[in-house]
């Protein structure tokens, strides 16, 4: 755990800092954010940025400077204060107040565990999605705007499934326990004792006298997210992209995983792809194979790649573009694209045509074997 004076410090430099920053992007939100998305977004990054787990550099800085935006923007009179008079309005109203300790907050905000016990939590199920884009796109990379249908907290109750907390009341038949104990005479003076789970609480303890009318008490409801995918260069096939927490929410348990697994669309002829190699297939007449000849085509993002031969080509010869591949992922170089070549007969000859080529080729043979 970081030693007082060393959080000290870094609490009053991160504050210091966040003078200059935007709590909002601090967070991620936008200005209009809700009660709810500040809140979501709290739970996202502190966990993400929490020193217990993040060991990079700049990690705890950056856990302080988001618990910094989030004690001020779940605060409703901070955050008025914030949006009209910005830090300096703040620091006027606060008076010099102490902040609160950002790993306090992290405990209480868990559960009072920390760090430990919301590693503990039920976790919902990861959903697993084969996400297929353009090649070009995973070429040149991209921003892909998407939607998913998923269930979250009913905004009314949260979860609770009650109009209000005042209609939630202590379950009489277990009183509160969850459980309901019975004994029964097995023989004279001998007794069994035995617990089972409460069937009018289903053994939570508690009954809901009033259902919440947004939900109907189910303590969920539909809702469509929007998401934006970003696409790198050169990204390999099956590439996974985890958006974490973003899966289907219950009271029960903590959202699990949203895991995007990227894949190239398949599209019959035109490019392919082979890890980091690209191939073409090029079609070219029968003079062209014999003469040779100059053609253009046009790259997954646009540039011009010339293909030029002045000797006899093969069907099914493949000439290597040394560079002209996809990118290596995270780097700045390229692989190589491979043209093969594919030759094409002409389904008919004229009569000048066919006599133009028996005299080519006629007098050819005609001089090889005179020598």
């Amino acid at each position: 755990m970081t030693p007082p004076f060393l959080l000290a410090c870094i609490l009053f430099l991160c504050i210091a800092l966040s003078s200059a920053a935007d709590l909002y992007k601090v967070l991620g939100v936008h200005n209009s954010a809700s009660e709810a998305d500040i809140k979501k977004a709290y739970k996202k990054l502190s966990k993400k940025f929490h020193p217990d787990r993040n060991k990079e550099e700049g990690a705890e800085g950056k856990f302080v400077e988001i618990a910094h935006a989030y004690e001020v923007l779940s605060d409703s009179t901070k955050r008025q204060i914030y949006d009209r008079h910005g830090e300096e309005g703040l620091k006027a109203h606060e008076g010099g107040q102490r902040h609160a300790n950002p790993f306090d907050m992290f405990a209480n905000f868990f559960g009072g565990g920390g760090f430990q016990q919301q590693e503990q939590v039920r976790k919902g199920p990861t959903s697993v999605t084969e996400f297929e884009v353009s090649l070009a796109d995973m070429y040149t990379g991209a921003s892909i705007d998407f939607m998913i249908k998923k269930r979250i907290l009913c905004d009314h109750c949260r979860g609770s499934g009650a109009a209000s907390d005042s209609d939630i009341h202590k379950c009489s038949g277990c009183d509160g326990s969850g459980v309901k104990v019975t004994r029964q005479q097995i023989w004279p003076g001998m007794f069994a004792q035995s617990q089972t789970t409460c069937n009018e609480c289903g053994g939570r303890g508690k009954v809901i006298v009033r259902k919440c009318p947004h939900c109907g008490g189910q303590k969920i409801v539909d809702h469509t997210a929007h998401y934006t995918l970003e696409v790198l260069a050169g990204m390999p096939e099956g590439h996974e992209v985890v958006f974490e927490g973003e899966g289907d929410e219950s009271p029960d348990w903590e959202a699990g995983d949203v895991v995007l697994r990227v894949r190239s669309k398949r599209e019959k002829g035109g490019w392919r792809r082979k890890e980091s190699s690209l191939y073409w297939k090029e079609n070219i007449g029968v003079d062209e194979a014999l003469l040779g000849f100059e053609h253009n085509i046009t790259h997954l993002d646009g540039h011009i790649v010339t293909l030029k031969r002045d000797v006899v080509t093969q069907p099914g010869f493949v000439q290597t573009m040394k560079g002209e591949g996809m990118p290596h992922f995270h780097e700045s170089t390229h692989g190589d694209l491979y043209i093969e070549y594919n030759v094409v007969l002409p389904t008919e000859l004229s009569s000048p045509m066919r006599k133009k080529l028996a005299e080519a080729f006629h007098s050819s043979r005609h001089e090889k074997d005179e020598l």
